[in-house]
């Protein structure tokens, strides 16, 4: 199972025991994979779902919460041959009604009363993620998203998970609004706002390793140009000191200078810290570097008069 499915497979799960919370959860539902229909005084409610486990979240939330006796429709996808779609509906006049009336969606300007808890609120993005929702595996990336093909259902969800301050923005993809959160942090966040506890733990672990393997890498790959900067300088100071060696010999340097140069062509892999600490007396880094650039400085000057 992919990582999107654990994390709903979860949800399907939660234990959740307040009415208005579950009444929450079933109106995500019905928002986000739900149809209604009408046709005189008679309605329909189903519910379309590719997954088993959110089609029976649906059904068990119906028959807990009203004694509904839903009916289960199930076909398999023409394009996806191991694919198949899961339909939950209620036919029963009266049982639709007092789902719609319930949930608020009789009267769509009454539907905020279903979000006025913090809770419920909660409860709503566990149904509308479980109804149209993905999520990338973090392995890869981090990605959270929940899909409608209604701009207004999209931007009050979109205000829902502002509330816990989820930053969440909406893209619009061909013809669906997309309600998207990318920060790592925030989408942890979204799982605690869920309740799917086991996915946040398996989801940090992933986070924590990819930080520590992210910070191991930027570590590994300063030293390595460290090293290829000191190695590079390294090369380059012994070329130094052979072109002054081949044209006018060490005899005529300083003492410091002469024994900085022996060192150099013995020791070529020795940092200026090594050099310094094998020198009698010892002289700090910045010495060295200083003689070393004063031989540098000559090698230059004599290449510049050979040319000339």
């Amino acid at each position: 199972m992919s990582f999107s499915s654990n994390v709903k497979e979860e949800l399907s799960r939660n234990e959740t025991g307040a009415r208005h919370c579950k009444i929450a959860e079933l109106a995500g539902f019905i928002k986000f994979c739900g149809e209604v229909t009408q046709d005189g005084e008679n309605y329909r409610v189903k519910i379309h779902t590719e997954t088993v486990t959110v089609a029976r979240r649906f059904y068990t939330l119906l028959k807990d919460l009203f004694k509904i006796q839903a009916k289960i429709d199930v076909s398999r996808n023409d394009f996806l041959k191991r694919s198949r779609n899961y339909t939950v509906s209620v036919d029963n006049r009266d049982d639709c009604v007092l789902l719609l009336k319930t949930v608020k969606l009789m009267e769509q300007d009454e539907f905020g009363l279903v979000l006025q808890n913090t809770c419920c609120k909660r409860a709503y993005i566990r149904g509308a993620f479980q109804a149209a929702g993905s999520m990338s595996d973090p392995e890869k990336n981090y990605h959270f998203e929940i899909v409608s093909a209604d701009e207004k259902t999209s931007e009050q969800l979109k205000e829902v998970l502002n509330f816990f301050e989820l930053d969440a923005k909406i893209v619009l993809r061909k013809k669906y609004y997309v309600v998207y959160i990318k920060e790592g942090s925030k989408i942890v966040d979204v799982l605690n706002i869920m309740e799917a506890h086991v996915a946040l733990m398996k989801f940090e672990n992933i986070r924590i390793l990819k930080d520590m393997r992210n910070t191991v890498n930027r570590r590994v790959n300063c030293e390595t140009a460290n090293i290829h900067k000191t190695v590079s300088a390294a090369v380059k100071q012994v070329e130094d000191i052979e072109y002054i060696m081949e044209h006018k010999g060490l005899h005529h340097l300083s003492q410091g200078l002469q024994d900085i140069a022996y060192l150099r062509m013995e020791h070529p892999e020795a940092t200026l810290k090594e050099l310094g600490d094998m020198l009698d007396p010892p002289v700090g880094k910045s010495g060295v570097n200083h003689r070393l650039k004063k031989l540098n400085k000559m090698a230059e000057e004599m290449r510049l008069g050979g040319k000339g």
